[in-house]
């Protein structure tokens, strides 16, 4: 967890609390040959129960579609073919417009989830609970530098998922042999990182609201320190980073549009002559497109963006 002061930081205090790309090791996704080339209609958004990881899906029958739409209903649960295995998923609605789209992304809804589906999931929660328990005395006993997340179950498959943190590699090998021989089936033990620990267990930002990366986040993308600083947001890591320790993952959804009207606008300490006095740019405000500048005069003024303009190299103040 990042240390947390009650003043801004410096930049390098708080390296530490970006992200360096992707964390986790994922699986490969399981080898669909029905994947189609193409996008197709209807395209829909799902979420992976266990994991709450977020995925494009398309479904070829409609077992269970709603007679005047013609697709799955919203919010239902269905059996879809994700990276870990066939398992339930929820279906959150019907995409409209996607935007750019891999088809080789997509996972194949396989059908909307029956009473007895639901009866076996049901069964697997108090099943889940007696396998963290017993990895948990295990981990102890053997003595690993590990921190238990989760066990998970798969819907139709002969196996159970352990998702753990740790600062470094552990070899867990005589863990999985003590598992097998409780278990008596396939044990797969996976090392997430912070953001995907968050993901998994969820709970409350400090907006008041459910974590991002639990309920609306697509994708854990890399966040860094300069977005907060292109927002004008304070470098106080009290302020700009969760409860996994690390920068807001909301830090990166409006910095595409401060990144592109920076470009339009000069930065905090450009100077300029005007009107007989020598001006400096001492606040910008994006979002408002307006900045305030201060004269050597003890003048202040605060001028549109599209007052400037940038000519043979530098800024100057349209007359």
């Amino acid at each position: 967890m990042a240390d947390y002061f009650d003043h801004e930081n410096s930049e390098d205090d708080l390296m530490h609390l970006e992200d360096e790309g992707e964390e986790l090791q994922r699986p490969a996704p399981p080898v669909d040959k029905s994947r189609p080339q193409q996008l197709p209609e209807p395209l829909y958004r799902i979420q992976v129960e266990h994991s709450h990881e977020t995925h494009y899906a398309w479904s070829e029958a409609e077992p269970g579609a709603e007679p005047d739409t013609g697709h799955l209903p919203e919010r239902s649960q269905v059996v879809a073919l994700t990276r870990y295995g066939r398992d339930l998923c929820l279906l959150l609605g019907v995409v409209r417009n996607p935007g750019y789209i891999d088809p080789s992304e997509l996972i194949r809804i396989e059908r909307a989830a029956t009473a007895e589906d639901l009866e076996r999931r049901a069964s697997h929660e108090e099943r889940e609970e007696h396998a963290f328990s017993v990895c948990q005395d295990k981990i102890m006993t053997h003595g690993l530098p590990m921190k238990l997340i989760s066990a998970h179950f798969l819907l139709e498959e002969p196996k159970v998922l352990f998702f753990f943190t740790a600062d470094s590699r552990v070899d867990f090998r005589e863990l999985v042999k003590d598992l097998v021989s409780i278990f008596k089936m396939r044990i797969e033990l996976r090392q997430i990182g912070v953001r995907d620990e968050a993901r998994v267990t969820g709970g409350c930002g400090i907006c008041g609201r459910i974590l991002c990366c639990h309920g609306l986040t697509d994708k854990l993308v890399p966040v860094s320190i300069k977005m907060a600083k292109d927002q004008n947001l304070s470098l106080n890591s009290m302020k700009i980073s969760g409860p996994c320790g690390r920068l807001l993952c909301c830090l990166a959804y409006e910095y595409g549009f401060y990144r592109e009207n920076r470009r339009k606008m000069p930065n905090e300490g450009t100077r300029f002559n005007y009107d007989g006095a020598v001006f400096r740019v001492v606040e910008v405000n994006v979002p408002a497109e307006r900045l305030r500048l201060s004269g050597d005069d003890g003048r202040s003024l605060e001028l549109t963006a599209d007052k400037f303009a940038f000519v043979d190299g530098r800024w100057t103040i349209k007359p």
